[in-house]
């Protein structure tokens, strides 16, 4: 088979396709032909500097839709021949970069007939990671009002229709060029966050998927007794104190693997509350130019290999 691997961290340049034997499946686990793998910044992060999984050789990769090919010993749930997406072993590696895949089959679940394998691929890490943090940990309610920084993101304009269909008021930043696609996916409120007059009030959560310093732009927007929600990189030193001095509080998450949270996310889709957005599909030979077009920091949606 094959296999996306890396001798050193660097570039996208690193990135390079070799064969492979073909895993077998252990006890309770799945064989899975991959059709499609999705990319995350955590994928780039992980291909230049030690993120999760230590030094190279690694296969990068925890997105991922396909077809079970075979199944180990005990495995129940799943069968040969069923269309299966999942976001298995994260943060370990999962190594979905592939043309097969070995997992336990509880971190997958049956695809949604109506999504094809490039918009599965694209819906674990950054959907669980919008789940986990809008309905686990903040329990979004009608009638809140929720920002989503980074709203036409990949995990953004997942968050953006979860929050909707939990009935919040969504405020959604992105550049004034995107306002149309937020609008598109339900935010009510588009902000140019390059904006530097553009403000928000009343906010109940701020759901952070930029940096620091744009956390600290949206917190005096905040209610006291708020909610600020940091996922990249956890909520920093200086965010922290700042939500003291304001009544606000703060959290991080790191998004897990959760055959539950998949579920809720399928049920939004099979109901048409929530749709996954690919701005590009790339062959897996391709993989340089996908990572090189990710770090770009201009991608609508998501970003996806297909293996054929």
């Amino acid at each position: 088979m094959r296999v996306v691997t890396q001798d050193e961290f660097g570039g996208p340049e690193v990135l390079k396709v070799v064969e492979a034997k073909r895993p077998e499946p252990a006890p309770t686990e799945i064989l899975l032909r991959v059709h499609a793998a999705g990319i995350n910044p955590v994928d780039w992060k992980s291909r230049a500097h030690e993120v999760f999984m230590g030094n190279p050789p690694f296969t990068l990769g925890w997105d991922v839709s396909g077809v079970v090919e075979a199944v180990g010993f005990g495995t129940t749930g799943l069968s040969v021949g069923d269309e299966v997406l999942g976001m298995p072993k994260f943060p370990g590696e999962a190594a979905a970069y592939a043309d097969y895949v070995t997992a336990p089959s509880r971190q997958f679940v049956r695809k949604p007939a109506g999504l094809s394998h490039v918009e599965a691929a694209g819906l674990p890490l950054a959907g669980l990671t919008a789940w986990q943090g809008l309905v686990d940990l903040a329990d979004v309610q009608p009638g809140q009002r929720v920002l989503i920084d980074a709203a036409a993101g990949g995990v953004g304009h997942l968050a953006v229709q979860i929050a909707k269909a939990r009935g919040a008021y969504v405020l959604g930043t992105a550049s004034a060029g995107k306002h149309d696609f937020l609008r598109s996916i339900g935010v009510d409120e588009p902000i140019d966050y390059r904006d530097p007059a553009a403000t928000a009030t009343d906010l109940d959560l701020v759901f952070g998927l930029v940096n620091a310093q744009s956390d600290l732009r949206w917190l005096p927007s905040l209610n006291r007794g708020g909610l600020i929600v940091s996922v990249p990189g956890g909520t920093s030193d200086d965010v922290m104190a700042e939500a003291a001095k304001l009544g606000v509080r703060t959290a991080r998450i790191l998004v897990e693997p959760d055959q539950i949270g998949l579920h809720g996310l399928v049920e939004l889709i099979e109901a048409g509350k929530l749709r996954v957005h690919v701005d590009q599909a790339f062959p897996l030979e391709d993989v340089a130019k996908a990572h090189e077009l990710g770090e770009g920091g201009r991608v609508t949606g998501k970003l996806v290999l297909t293996t054929s």
